[in-house]
Protein backbone atom coordinates (compact mmCIF):
# COMPACT_ATOMS: atom_id res chain seq x y z
CA UNK A 1 0.00 0.00 0.00
CA UNK A 2 1.28 3.46 -0.85
CA UNK A 3 0.94 6.26 1.66
CA UNK A 4 1.08 10.01 1.18
CA UNK A 5 4.15 12.08 2.05
CA UNK A 6 2.82 13.15 5.45
CA UNK A 7 2.39 9.59 6.63
CA UNK A 8 5.98 8.74 5.76
CA UNK A 9 7.14 11.90 7.52
CA UNK A 10 5.25 11.03 10.70
CA UNK A 11 6.49 7.43 10.67
CA UNK A 12 10.02 8.76 10.21
CA UNK A 13 9.49 10.77 13.38
CA UNK A 14 8.34 7.60 15.16
CA UNK A 15 11.52 5.90 13.93
CA UNK A 16 13.57 8.74 15.45
CA UNK A 17 11.84 8.02 18.76
CA UNK A 18 12.67 4.33 18.35
CA UNK A 19 16.29 5.33 17.81
CA UNK A 20 16.26 7.04 21.23
CA UNK A 21 15.10 3.78 22.79
CA UNK A 22 17.85 1.88 20.95
CA UNK A 23 20.50 4.25 22.30
CA UNK A 24 19.22 3.66 25.85
CA UNK A 25 19.27 -0.13 25.38
CA UNK A 26 15.46 -0.33 25.31
CA UNK A 27 13.49 -2.30 22.74
CA UNK A 28 13.49 0.21 19.86
CA UNK A 29 9.87 1.13 19.40
CA UNK A 30 8.73 4.69 18.86
CA UNK A 31 5.38 6.42 18.49
CA UNK A 32 3.92 9.80 17.65
CA UNK A 33 0.35 11.08 17.97
CA UNK A 34 -0.77 13.48 15.25
CA UNK A 35 -3.57 16.05 15.33
CA UNK A 36 -4.28 18.25 12.30
CA UNK A 37 -0.97 17.25 10.67
CA UNK A 38 1.01 18.26 13.77
CA UNK A 39 2.74 15.96 16.24
CA UNK A 40 1.27 16.53 19.70
CA UNK A 41 2.71 13.50 21.50
CA UNK A 42 5.94 11.53 21.26
CA UNK A 43 7.15 8.44 23.01
CA UNK A 44 9.68 5.65 22.96
CA UNK A 45 9.97 2.50 25.03
CA UNK A 46 11.24 3.22 28.53
CA UNK A 47 10.32 -0.01 30.30
CA UNK A 48 13.84 -0.76 31.56
CA UNK A 49 14.79 2.81 32.47
CA UNK A 50 11.58 3.53 34.36
CA UNK A 51 11.21 -0.05 35.67
CA UNK A 52 7.62 0.14 34.46
CA UNK A 53 5.99 -2.56 32.31
CA UNK A 54 3.49 0.02 31.02
CA UNK A 55 6.13 2.46 29.73
CA UNK A 56 5.62 1.50 26.09
CA UNK A 57 6.11 4.07 23.34
CA UNK A 58 2.38 4.27 22.61
CA UNK A 59 1.42 4.82 26.24
CA UNK A 60 3.91 7.65 26.63
CA UNK A 61 2.89 9.29 23.33
CA UNK A 62 -0.81 9.05 24.21
CA UNK A 63 -0.27 10.60 27.63
CA UNK A 64 1.74 13.43 26.09
CA UNK A 65 -0.99 14.07 23.50
CA UNK A 66 -3.73 14.06 26.15
CA UNK A 67 -1.74 16.52 28.21
CA UNK A 68 -1.23 18.69 25.12
CA UNK A 69 -4.93 18.98 24.30
CA UNK A 70 -6.06 18.68 27.94
CA UNK A 71 -8.53 15.91 27.22
CA UNK A 72 -8.40 12.12 27.31
CA UNK A 73 -10.34 11.91 24.05
CA UNK A 74 -8.06 11.88 21.02
CA UNK A 75 -10.86 11.20 18.54
CA UNK A 76 -9.40 13.42 15.82
CA UNK A 77 -5.88 12.01 16.19
CA UNK A 78 -3.84 9.31 14.52
CA UNK A 79 -0.97 7.33 16.03
CA UNK A 80 2.14 6.19 14.18
CA UNK A 81 4.05 3.31 15.75
CA UNK A 82 7.12 1.53 14.42
CA UNK A 83 5.84 -1.88 15.58
CA UNK A 84 2.32 -3.27 15.82
CA UNK A 85 0.78 -2.33 19.18
CA UNK A 86 0.35 -4.98 21.87
CA UNK A 87 -2.92 -5.73 23.69
CA UNK A 88 -2.24 -3.11 26.39
CA UNK A 89 -1.36 -0.37 23.93
CA UNK A 90 -4.23 -1.23 21.60
CA UNK A 91 -6.55 -0.98 24.61
CA UNK A 92 -5.17 2.48 25.41
CA UNK A 93 -5.54 3.53 21.77
CA UNK A 94 -9.16 2.38 21.76
CA UNK A 95 -9.88 3.94 25.16
CA UNK A 96 -8.51 7.30 24.03
CA UNK A 97 -10.64 7.08 20.85
CA UNK A 98 -7.73 7.49 18.41
CA UNK A 99 -9.06 7.42 14.87
CA UNK A 100 -6.31 5.58 12.97
CA UNK A 101 -3.26 3.44 13.73
CA UNK A 102 -0.34 3.36 11.32
CA UNK A 103 2.42 0.90 12.08
CA UNK A 104 5.52 -0.48 10.43
CA UNK A 105 6.44 -4.03 11.43
CA UNK A 106 4.08 -6.77 12.52
CA UNK A 107 4.68 -8.34 15.94
CA UNK A 108 3.97 -12.07 15.72
CA UNK A 109 4.44 -12.55 19.47
CA UNK A 110 2.42 -9.70 21.01
CA UNK A 111 0.60 -7.92 18.17
CA UNK A 112 -3.03 -6.94 18.67
CA UNK A 113 -3.74 -5.16 15.38
CA UNK A 114 -3.66 -8.05 12.94
CA UNK A 115 -0.94 -10.53 13.94
CA UNK A 116 -2.32 -12.47 16.90
CA UNK A 117 -5.45 -10.43 17.55
CA UNK A 118 -7.16 -7.56 15.82
CA UNK A 119 -8.73 -5.76 18.77
CA UNK A 120 -8.68 -2.44 16.94
CA UNK A 121 -11.06 -3.45 14.17
CA UNK A 122 -13.00 -6.47 15.40
CA UNK A 123 -16.00 -4.45 16.57
CA UNK A 124 -16.54 -6.12 19.95
CA UNK A 125 -15.65 -2.98 21.88
CA UNK A 126 -17.41 0.38 21.98
CA UNK A 127 -14.81 1.99 19.70
CA UNK A 128 -13.08 0.92 16.51
CA UNK A 129 -10.03 2.38 14.91
CA UNK A 130 -8.74 1.95 11.39
CA UNK A 131 -5.45 0.08 11.05
CA UNK A 132 -2.83 0.56 8.34
CA UNK A 133 0.29 -1.58 8.38
CA UNK A 134 3.58 -1.76 6.55
CA UNK A 135 4.60 1.90 6.49
CA UNK A 136 8.42 1.95 6.69
CA UNK A 137 8.22 -1.72 7.63
CA UNK A 138 11.76 -2.53 6.53
CA UNK A 139 13.32 0.30 8.55
CA UNK A 140 11.35 -0.67 11.64
CA UNK A 141 12.20 -4.36 11.27
CA UNK A 142 15.91 -3.72 10.70
CA UNK A 143 16.16 -1.60 13.84
CA UNK A 144 14.56 -4.38 15.90
CA UNK A 145 16.79 -7.03 14.33
CA UNK A 146 19.91 -5.02 15.06
CA UNK A 147 18.83 -4.48 18.66
CA UNK A 148 18.23 -8.18 19.31
CA UNK A 149 21.47 -9.19 17.57
CA UNK A 150 23.27 -6.77 19.86
CA UNK A 151 21.45 -8.22 22.92
CA UNK A 152 22.41 -11.76 21.92
CA UNK A 153 26.02 -10.66 21.54
CA UNK A 154 26.13 -11.38 17.81
CA UNK A 155 28.87 -9.13 16.45
CA UNK A 156 27.41 -9.15 12.94
CA UNK A 157 25.54 -5.87 12.75
CA UNK A 158 23.25 -5.04 9.87
CA UNK A 159 24.66 -2.75 7.25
Amino acid sequence: MMFDEYKYRFMSEALKEAGKAFELDEVPIGAVVVFENKIIGRGFNQVEGLKDATAHAEMIAITAAENHIRDWRLSDCDIYVTVEPCVMCTGAILSSRIKRIYFGAFDNKFGACGSIYNLAEEGKLNHRTEVYSGILNQESSLLLQEFFRKKRGDGNKLK
